[in-house]
């Protein structure tokens, strides 16, 4: 029996030969098909796989910014009649210096004589949708168009992540300074305070009483506290994919939020869906491997169930009215685009709206945030002010 565990780029495994025999093997190879490949010459049979983070590879994965990089370049070089070798030569220096040994690997089996989509799944780090539109395109001859269109898909992705980033940045400061100032005023200031007046012999309030509590107890385990935040900092950067997925799913059911996250779903979708389509790729086989970037439950099971129809003969026109979940206005844009047959263009118009719609709602979001989060800073603050506040007001009431 074989298993072995995937890393990005490198796949690692420990397998029995498939005779029976129980002699174990070690090997690495750079994708799940060449590591397959690699164990039947050795009479050897792959069972299972295991997907290890990103950071346990020294090869770190192709990002969004470089795959933009990467067909913008292949783009500009095909265009202008230049063999794909040497564009792919030239393309190794405008990614990071850490991924220009996988694009040497491609350029060296084109050479060999493997088409460009088998050489991209073969080194790893591209996707399904990507590798689906460069075979299509290998198979009509535009593989420049397809190239400038998954740059383009590229670049509006990261738009749409940078416009979420930057949607987060200022709460999160926000409450950052909020913690900090929490943390000093319940660790130095209310302990402080509290006990000098204690010692003068005036009764604390409850409340008080509580916050001192709280305070000695974080001073008495600060550095077992500030260790725990440490790694739980660490493990959000080293397994921030999960973590940006479970933050998805969170935001998906929240109001206000979850309209901005489907307008960038529907973003990514359908600028997919027009790479893919422009490239030759048949309406069903791009609903396939597009549907795979909705993260959103709802949206992607209606989808699978009208490609499903879709195969069985049912009309796209009829088939897309019956997706509830996408908005009335993209229904009735694809019934007319359907109609007069030009989807292609209505998919990037549908990107482009969508990507309007999302600066919309995060400005609507901005301005909803903003107040809740004084609100926030205020209780928070206040919490600890009152803390002081109550003890004193008792000072100054036996005074008088």
């Amino acid at each position: 029996m074989s298993r072995a565990a995937i890393t990005n780029q490198s796949f690692f495994y420990l397998a029995n030969k498939s005779a029976g025999g129980k002699a174990m093997g070690l090997k690495t190879a750079r994708s799940k098909r060449a590591l397959a490949e690699a164990l039947r010459k050795e009479k050897k049979v792959l069972v299972r796989t295991w997907k290890l983070p990103s950071w346990m590879t020294s090869n770190p994965e192709l990002n969004l910014k470089a795959h933009a990089r990467l067909n913008a370049q292949l783009a500009q070089l095909l265009s202008r009649g230049v063999p794909l070798t040497e564009a792919l030569e030239v393309a190794a220096t405008v990614v990071p210096p850490s991924n220009e040994g996988r694009i040497l690997r491609m350029r060296e089996l084109v050479s060999s004589g493997k088409s460009f989509a088998d050489s991209c799944h073969a080194v790893g780090s591209f996707d399904p949708v990507t590798i689906s539109v460069y075979r299509a395109a290998e198979k009509t001859g535009d593989l420049a168009g397809a190239c400038e269109q998954l740059a383009k898909s590229a670049l509006r992705q990261l738009e749409v992540a940078g416009k979420a980033a930057t949607l987060m940045i200022y709460p999160a400061i926000v409450l950052t300074i909020a913690f900090a100032a929490s943390i000093i005023m319940l660790t130095l200031v209310i302990p402080t305070i509290g006990s000098s007046l204690g010692e003068s012999g005036i009764t604390l309030p409850l409340f008080t009483k509580i916050l001192m509590a709280v305070g000695e107890f974080i001073r008495a385990y600060i550095v077992l506290l500030a260790v725990g935040l440490l790694a739980i900092i660490i493990g959000m950067v080293l397994f921030r994919s999960g973590v940006v997925k479970l933050a998805l799913s969170l935001t998906r059911n929240m109001i206000f939020i979850r309209d901005v996250v489907m307008h960038q779903e529907l973003t990514r979708f359908f600028a997919v869906m027009g790479s893919m389509t422009k490239s030759g790729i048949p309406l069903t086989d791009a609903l396939a491997v597009s549907s795979e970037v909705i993260g959103h439950p709802k949206l992607n099971k209606d989808l699978s169930k009208m490609r499903t129809k879709l195969v069985e003969g049912g009309l796209f026109r009829t088939l897309i009215e019956r997706v509830e979940s996408l908005p009335l206005a993209t229904r009735r844009l694809l019934i007319a685009a359907d109609q007069s047959g030009d989807l292609e263009s209505a998919f990037d118009a549908l990107a482009k709206d969508h990507a309007n719609e999302t600066d919309k709602r995060t400005e609507r979001l901005m301005a909803v945030l903003e107040p809740l989060l004084i609100v926030l800073l205020f209780v928070i603050v206040g919490t600890m002010i009152l803390g002081i506040m109550l003890p004193l007001m008792s000072l100054t009431n036996s005074v008088m």
